[in-house]
């Protein structure tokens, strides 16, 4: 036998017409580098927020391979059809009687041949890619892939060993028919067919059969079976199918060499079988999850829920270190991928507050996560911390809470901590083991049993506002099961409540400043020709020598200077869609009403929120910040702040103490504070934030190696479900589907 290779492969090097067939695969390369060209003009031509989800025609690699298979496969069919063509197959036939040994003794010379050729071509159709985009190269991200993407990204050079591997493939497939065909032009026109036609005419489908079809031609192969998209198939199944076209080919060759004799319908039959082996496509892919789910999914119930969307339930422990006693029921809900294209695995969104539905916000904005479902599973949950009526500890208790002040006496703070304590006893008192275990890291615990139930490896995350502090314990707790983090204005919980006023009270200063600029050019400030930082001063130190009344109030509420500084918080930080700014306008009428002695105009959007004239201190938030040490630790400890935040915002100091003090004598203790994040094992982290947000993320990114943030030039919170523009949410799907980050410094222009 190893004669009969010798001998092979000696007609291999030996027939010049195959040097010039080889030479002609440089087709491949200039295809890939014409169809690349093509793409960066119609790139040109985006916008910036079109170019973060740019879908291009062809994609790199596979827009060449094509070509590289039908010139290969031509090399592997020439090798055995030549011979009949020249009437060489009688001696071949003579001299080697066992006929399927002399057609499998051209394997190893034509494997060896196309292997060095294939890889060749491969990364030559790659550079080319990459040379002609220039710095428009990695930018364009095309299935889940990007074209001209560098080499160190993860996938890519897999990708392209593959691409070369499957071009020996073609050429052991073209071998196969040419011995089955024994004709040099059927074989081509076989090819042809196999190669480009058939393709082609995938691609004309409609879809979903378009990518169901196109999933199985071998130029979709190489990526699927690289793990970054391209198809439906699973990795192990594509290149399975690979493995599958050749040995069809093969067989069906060897099944006709072996006959004697020309035996044409015999021959015609096996080809046709061969045929049928190569383009019969199922008309369904796999697009299951990873895993089986344990999950009994049903339709979701409520005129709200999309019709798709289902849900389900998972128990788990209420006290995580004793697994086997009391559990509690964790309501899930998912959006199932819509898409045509491979499922990549599931994006879990966490929920702010502490207190917010997951599920609630999924029905509301299901149309924001779109896109993202053409390739995820979306699903979010009701953390053990929603608060909502009929749960387990009473809604009016945990909606409300006492009214806080900022204490200028040690005896004052004590009476405050009583006051509170009072207040979360009657909370606690319908179920204290509950109310004692509603931690962050309780909740990571809950996301950690629901991946399981899921059946998924790991999971992507979208974690809003509060939903920060359950991320980043599960960061701590599982962080081999975090494929993808997104931080979207997320509250650091890394560091106690002195560290996080030292970065927010230069902010809050800021928007002062932002708040000011928009009074004297809008009209529509009730401010306008005013010193409106002087004006809010003035208040300040008023209210806090003489509270103002808020008029026509039965309670006989008003406002010191603290309360006036947390009720106008969040309309300082978020003065609703621009230009109009609403709640900047709102703002600005209550702080002129309220400097001509009525405090109503506060009231009123403070009881839109609460019920009540004044911002209550909130039992239902309290009872999971406290557990997570939002806490002062003495009474020395929150002068300490306070004689700080002094330091730091001369127009908002003590502000940021409303969430402290409502922990002052707080029932139970601190079971969760703040931890740093581990130093290794994370994936990258995505940050996203606005004005306000920006810098509190990236304090948190910043621990995570390679983790990468955008940067919102505008107002607004938790950007993505709330649908801040295009912009943010294509950064954060190309993030997700491809798992690339943006360059260092990346930003968003605002939308409105």
């Amino acid at each position: 036998m190893r004669d009969v290779i010798a001998s092979e492969w000696y007609k291999l090097r030996s027939l010049r017409s195959n040097v010039y067939l080889l030479a002609v695969s440089i087709l491949a390369v200039l295809v890939c580098a014409g169809v690349a060209y093509l793409v960066g003009r119609g790139f040109d031509r985006q916008t910036f927020e079109e170019r973060l989800s740019f879908a291009g025609n062809g994609a790199g690699l596979g827009t060449g391979l094509p070509v590289a298979y039908f010139v290969l496969g031509t090399l592997g069919a020439l090798s055995i059809t030549s011979e009949y063509a020249t009437g060489m197959i009688r001696t071949s036939l003579a001299a080697v009687p066992r006929r399927q040994a002399f057609l499998f003794a051209k394997i190893p010379g034509l494997a060896a041949v196309t292997l060095v050729v294939g890889q060749v071509l491969a990364f030559a159709m790659h550079l080319a890619a990459q040379a002609v985009l220039g710095d428009r190269a990695g930018q364009m991200l095309l299935d889940g892939g990007t074209l001209g993407t560098p080499l160190s990204e993860p996938g890519v050079l897999a990708t392209v060993v593959v691409a070369g591997l499957s071009m020996t493939a073609a050429a052991l497939i073209g071998l196969g028919v040419g011995a089955a065909i024994r004709s040099t032009p059927g074989s081509l026109v076989a090819l042809v067919m196999f190669f480009l036609v058939i393709p082609i005419v995938a691609q004309a489908l409609p879809s979903p059969l378009r990518s169901q079809v196109g999933s199985y031609m071998m130029e979709n192969l190489p990526s699927q079976i690289a793990g970054v998209g391209g198809g439906l198939l699973p990795s192990g199944t594509a290149a399975a199918l690979l493995v599958v076209y050749v040995a069809a080919a093969l067989t069906a060759g060897a099944t006709v060499t072996a006959l004697k004799g020309r035996h044409k319908v015999l021959a015609i039959g096996a080809t046709a079988t061969l045929l049928t082996a190569l383009v019969a496509v199922p008309a369904t892919a796999d697009s299951t999850p990873s895993g089986p789910s344990s999950l009994a999914w049903r339709p979701c119930t409520g005129k709200d829920a999309p019709r798709d969307m289902r849900c389900a339930s998972v128990q788990v422990p209420l006290v995580w270190t004793e697994p086997a006693g009391r559990k509690i029921t964790v309501p899930v809900a998912l959006l199932p991928a819509s898409g045509v294209a491979r499922r990549i695995g599931t994006v879990f969104s966490i929920p702010g507050g502490p207190g917010v539905s997951g599920i609630d916000e999924l029905k509301q904005f299901h149309g924001r996560f779109a896109k993202l479902r053409d390739r995820f599973d979306v699903v979010s949950f009701d953390p053990r911390n929603t608060v909502e009526p009929g749960g387990v500890l009473p809604y009016e208790c945990l909606a409300t809470g006492p009214y806080l002040t900022l204490p200028d006496t040690r005896a004052e703070y004590a009476a405050l901590a009583r006051t509170n304590r009072e207040h979360a006893q009657r909370c606690r008192s319908a179920d204290p083991e509950f109310f004692d275990h509603m931690d962050s890291a309780s909740v990571a615990r809950d996301i950690e049993a629901v991946r399981t139930a899921l059946g998924e490896q790991r999971l992507s995350f979208l974690a809003t506002s509060y939903g920060g502090h359950p991320a980043m314990a599960y960061a701590r707790l599982f962080p081999s099961r975090i494929r993808a983090m997104v931080m979207d204005g997320t509250a650091a919980h890394i560091q106690g409540a002195a560290a996080r006023d030292a970065d927010m009270y230069p902010r809050a200063e800021k928007q002062l400043e932002r708040f000011a600029a928009w009074c004297r050019s809008a009209t529509a400030c009730a401010l306008h020709g005013q010193d409106t930082g002087e004006v809010w001063r003035r208040l300040v130190v008023a209210a806090d020598r003489s509270p103002v009344p808020v008029h026509n109030d039965p309670t006989g509420a008003a406002y010191t200077g603290f309360d006036l500084k947390v009720a106008a918080a969040p309309s300082f930080t978020s003065p609703g869609p621009e230009p109009d700014v609403p709640r900047w306008v709102e703002l600005a009428e209550a702080i002129k009403k309220a400097a001509e002695g009525d405090a109503s105009g506060f009231a009123e959007y403070v009881r839109r929120a609460t019920g009540r004239p004044k911002l209550p201190s909130l039992a239902g938030q309290n009872m999971t910040h406290c557990l997570d040490g939002r806490v002062y630790e003495s009474y020395a400890a929150y002068r300490r702040a306070l004689r700080r935040a002094r330091e730091l915002s001369p127009n908002f100091a003590g502000q940021r103490a409303w969430w402290p003090l409502g922990c002052a004598g707080w029932p139970a203790p601190v079971t969760n504070p703040p931890a740093p994040l581990p130093t290794s094992g994370l994936a990258p982290f995505l940050g996203v934030g606005s004005w306000t947000d920006h810098d509190e993320v990236t304090s948190i990114i910043r621990h995570v190696p390679g983790s990468s943030s955008v940067r919102y030039d505008g107002h607004g919170h938790a950007l993505y479900v709330y649908g801040k523009g295009g912009c943010v949410t294509a950064h954060v799907n190309r993030y997700f589907t491809s798992l690339r980050l943006p360059p260092p410094g990346a930003t968003c222009q605002a939308t409105g």
